[in-house]
């Protein structure tokens, strides 16, 4: 259960993060918003599993 909340509190630091490549992204919604919401549904691996192929699809050729 920490490791959930923890990876949580990262991916909402992240998006606190003034970058631009938040703007950038070419899904809705964004990678960041997508991996919080499914590791926060599914649990730790799934949810990062599931993060990690939205990631791989995340590019210009897209």
């Amino acid at each position: 259960m920490f490791i959930k909340k923890f990876i949580l509190f990262l991916i909402k630091f992240y998006q606190a993060l003034p970058l631009r490549s938040h703007y950038a992204c070419c899904f809705y919604p964004t990678c960041s918003e997508y991996a919080y919401a499914v590791i926060n549904k599914h649990g730790t691996l799934k949810g990062a599993w599931l993060s990690i192929k939205r990631i791989g699809k995340c590019h210009p050729f897209n």
